[in-house]
C-alpha cells in the first residue's frame, strides 16, 4: 500500500524531519512530526507554522468563457468578487449533496485554478470537463504543483524576509517570484486554521527550495513545521467542516451552515432547484459544535443522545481542543434539539455531557490586516 501512495515533493524534507506519515486522500502525507500535535497547534495559534498541504487538487478552467462556465457549475458567485480574490465554494450534485468544497483562484475572465480536496479530485475535474463547453478546457495538475501554508501571527514577518508579497486583503492573491529563479509563486492569504496566514502555490521544481528559505526565514519566530493532525485540530476548533466527515454527498449546503457559500441570486448552478428548496422547507438537521462539560474526548462516530434512549447523531468531527484544553466535536442535530441543550457522547460505554454550542470554538484572527 505505502508503495502506491503519491509522495509530496518535500517528502524527504519530512523524512529528514522525523516525521509519522499517514495516507489522506491517496497521498503518504506527514501526520506529525516528533514535536507532537499539541505543540505544533500552539506555534500556528502563537507564532508560526508551516504545512506541506500539496496532496490538495490543483485544477486550471481556461478558455473563453471559463469563469462564467465556473460561475455557472460551483454554488458560490464570483460576481461577488473579482479577478484576483479567491472564493470558497461547493461542488453539488443534482441532490444537493456535496461532491466536494473548494476553493476557485479567479485569475481572469478565462482562467480560474481551482483547489479541491484531494480525494475528490477526480470527480470534480471529470464532472467539470463532461460539461464545459467546446472552448472550455478543464485541466487537473494535481501532481505539478506543491502547496505550503505559512499560518500564525507571525507569518508576514516570515514571507517578508524572503521576499514574498504580505498585507493583500483576505481571500486575496497576489502572483510573484521566488528570488532569481524566475518561476512563479502564487500566494493566497487564505488557510485552514482561523489564524492569519498564507498558502503558496508553486511549482514541484523549487518547492523544496522555497520550503528550506521559509524554515530558515521562520527560526527568529521559531517557526515549526506541522503535520495534517495539528491541521485538523486548528480547523475544528473554527468549525470548519471535513469533507467525507461533516460534509458529504449525503450532506446539503443549508444543513452544513455553508449557506453562505451559495449564490443564491444566480440562475443556475449545479443542484439549485433541490438547494432552494431545502431553504425554503428548513433543513430537518445542522451541523453544530459540541463542547465537554467534563473530561470527555470525542471522536468520530461517536453517539450523541439526548437522553438515555433517545440517539441524535453520530459525532462526525471530534478531538481534544489545545487551546480551550477540553473536548470538542461537530455532529449532524436534529433542528428539533434546542440550540442551547445538553447531550450524552458515548465515550467506551460511558455517557460524558457535551453543551451544544454554535462555532466556531475559539475567536479566528484570519480576517485581521
Amino acid at each position: 500500500m505505502a508503495g502506491s501512495l503519491k509522495q509530496s515533493p518535500l517528502h524527504d524534507r519530512h523524512e529528514a524531519l522525523g516525521a509519522k506519515f499517514a495516507e489522506f486522500g491517496g497521498w503518504s502525507m506527514p501526520l506529525e512530526y516528533p514535536t507532537g500535535v499539541v505543540k505544533e497547534h500552539t506555534a500556528v495559534r502563537e507564532s508560526v507554522g508551516i504545512f506541506d498541504v500539496s496532496h490538495l487538487g490543483k485544477a486550471m478552467v481556461s478558455g473563453p468563457g471559463a469563469a462564467d462556465f465556473v460561475n455557472a457549475t460551483l454554488s458560490n458567485d464570483l460576481a461577488k468578487i473579482e479577478p484576483g480574490k479567491a472564493q470558497y465554494t461547493l461542488c453539488l450534485d443534482e441532490s444537493g449533496g456535496i461532491v466536494d468544497d473548494l476553493i476557485a483562484y479567479w485569475h481572469d475572465l478565462e482562467h480560474v485554478l481551482l483547489i479541491p480536496n484531494a480525494a475528490n479530485t477526480a470527480e470534480v475535474v471529470a464532472r467539470l470537463a463532461a460539461a464545459a463547453p467546446p472552448e472550455v478546457k478543464v485541466r487537473s495538475h494535481h501532481e505539478d504543483y506543491a502547496v505550503l501554508a505559512v499560518q500564525g501571527t507571525r507569518s508576514d514577518e516570515v514571507l517578508e524576509r524572503i521576499g514574498m508579497p504580505t498585507g493583500h486583503d483576505y481571500m486575496s492573491f497576489v502572483e510573484a517570484e521566488l528570488g532569481d529563479t524566475g518561476v512563479g509563486v502564487v500566494v493566497c492569504r487564505t488557510g485552514y486554521t482561523g489564524e492569519r496566514g498564507y498558502e503558496l502555490v508553486v511549482a514541484n521544481s523549487v518547492a523544496g527550495r522555497l520550503w528550506d528559505e521559509l524554515m530558515a526565514a521562520g527560526e527568529e519566530w521559531g517557526i515549526t513545521a506541522c503535520g495534517l493532525g495539528a491541521r485538523d485540530t486548528l480547523r475544528t476548533e473554527m468549525g470548519y467542516p471535513l469533507h467525507g466527515q461533516d460534509i458529504s454527498l449525503a450532506t446539503n449546503p443549508v444543513e452544513a451552515g455553508l449557506s453562505w457559500a451559495v449564490g443564491w441570486r444566480k440562475n443556475t448552478f449545479w443542484g439549485r432547484d433541490a438547494v432552494v428548496k431545502v431553504k425554503e422547507d428548513g433543513p430537518k438537521r445542522r451541523l453544530r459544535g459540541l463542547v465537554a462539560v467534563g473530561r470527555g474526548i470525542p471522536r468520530p462516530g461517536m453517539g450523541v443522545t439526548l437522553t438515555q434512549d433517545l440517539p441524535l447523531a453520530d459525532i462526525t468531527s471530534g478531538t481534544f481542543s489545545p487551546t480551550l484544553k477540553k473536548g470538542i466535536g461537530l455532529a449532524l442535530i436534529p433542528t428539533t434539539v434546542a440550540e442551547d441543550a445538553q447531550v450524552g457522547v458515548d465515550i467506551r460505554g460511558r455517557r460524558e455531557i457535551f453543551q451544544l454550542v454554535k462555532p466556531p470554538f475559539v475567536d479566528p484572527s484570519v480576517r485581521e490586516s
